[in-house]
């Protein structure tokens, strides 16, 4: 079981749920590649934006890579958002808009995030072990690799 904390924003306050193997196996599975003509183009030549959407809103895989290399990911669930970037000194955590009800600048397409202070470990642990349900995928064997970096030792 992982434990994972996510902010009822609707009712302004945080919940725990655990997720057992079988909830995390079923979200993995659910991620789908979204077709790279829907994607605004990258301005960098060299540089593709690769987009998995999951099975319930508000899961999304974002990776934008320059010359076969991640040069930024995100990933986000239910409200929270894992971001990696190498100028970056290790993983970011944060809150997104998206399940705010009195959030005025909503627009469906976009997503504001406020960023943690310090960064959620649990979030981080959730979000590989989601992804590791792909692992033998090329594009999701990439992805992993950033979970092996040194960033991942600053962790608190």
């Amino acid at each position: 079981m992982v434990k994972y904390y996510w902010m009822n924003q609707a009712a302004g306050h945080e919940m725990i749920t655990l997720m057992d193997q079988n909830e995390i196996t079923a979200l993995g599975a659910s991620l789908r590649p979204i077709d790279q003509r829907l994607l605004t183009p990258a301005k960098e030549e060299g540089t593709r934006r690769v987009w998995y959407q999951g099975g319930e809103p508000y899961f999304d895989v974002f990776v934008e890579l320059r010359q076969g290399k991640i040069e930024w990911f995100q990933f986000t669930l239910r409200g929270k958002s894992l971001s990696w970037r190498p100028q970056a000194s290790g993983w970011q955590t944060g809150r997104t808009n998206e399940m705010r009800t009195d959030d005025l600048t909503f627009y469906p397409a976009s997503k504001l995030i406020e960023s943690d202070k310090q960064p959620d470990a649990e979030l981080i642990e959730l979000a590989r072990s989601i992804l590791q349900t792909r692992a033998g995928d090329e594009f999701f064997d990439q992805v992993l690799t950033l979970f092996e970096s040194p960033e991942e030792k600053t962790l608190p």
